[in-house]
């Protein structure tokens, strides 16, 4: 039986709709992954992903910090906490640079389940690992400007990326393809393939540094072509 001609054009979905859709499966895995992961320890995804915020920060982080960073309320926030004081994960101190301000940071029962809580999405580094090391860095190239667009618009918090800090200093050394970038934090150059997500140094450009370190960023061919 013949089958009449089909014009793929006119019965696919625009590409950008797909990409969104494959996003969207990849964060049903990791918030499913999450919650298996969280399960085991007695915990929520949301506790989870306070005690990984708060692993490497020995000095302590306040309440509005760890609410911006996780992208929900401060009461969320508070509520959490208090269920991890509860269960002996984290404790409640001065914040060091205020001491009229308070800092939360883990307990070593904390930071144990904090390790743990931190290899939830290895599956996914396992994943990614599949992919040769162009087709990587054009991911994470990409992923770059996906952040930076939807923070942009607001949908996310703040994120502590290079490409929003006022340290960063993109393409000032167009004789080296490898490490065009500065950090201007410590001096030093880097390339694509060092850009952070989250760097716990990042300081936000205001509205018109942001838009001209993108604009300069962007600028030259090939960023994240190898």
């Amino acid at each position: 039986m013949e089958h009449p001609p089909v014009d793929f054009d006119d019965i696919t979905e625009p590409l950008e709709t797909r990409v969104a859709t494959g996003l969207e499966k990849v964060s049903t895995a990791l918030r499913s992954q999450a919650w298996r992961g969280a399960g085991q320890d007695g915990l929520t995804p949301t506790q989870g992903r306070l005690l990984a915020l708060l692993l490497d920060e020995d000095a302590g982080v306040r309440l509005a910090t760890l609410a911006e960073a996780l992208g929900v309320s401060g009461p969320t926030t508070s509520d959490a906490l208090g269920a991890l004081i509860a269960k002996g994960h984290v404790e409640r101190g001065s914040d060091l640079m205020d001491r009229r301000a308070a800092a939360f940071r883990l307990t070593d029962a904390g930071r144990a389940a904090a390790e743990r809580s931190a290899s939830w999405p290895d599956f996914l580094v396992d994943a990614v690992n599949t992919l040769a090391p162009d087709e990587k860095a054009q991911v994470y190239g990409a992923l770059i400007k996906i952040i930076r667009s939807i923070q942009d618009a607001g949908a996310v918090s703040v994120q502590r990326m290079c490409v929003t800090c006022r340290f960063f200093q993109p393409n000032v050394r167009p004789d080296d393809p490898e490490r065009p970038h500065v950090c201007g934090l410590v001096g030093a150059p880097f390339g694509d393939g060092h850009l952070r997500l989250e760097c716990r140094e990042h300081e936000q450009a205001d509205d018109a540094l942001r838009e001209d370190l993108w604009r300069r960023y962007t600028a030259r061919p090939g960023a994240f072509a190898t």
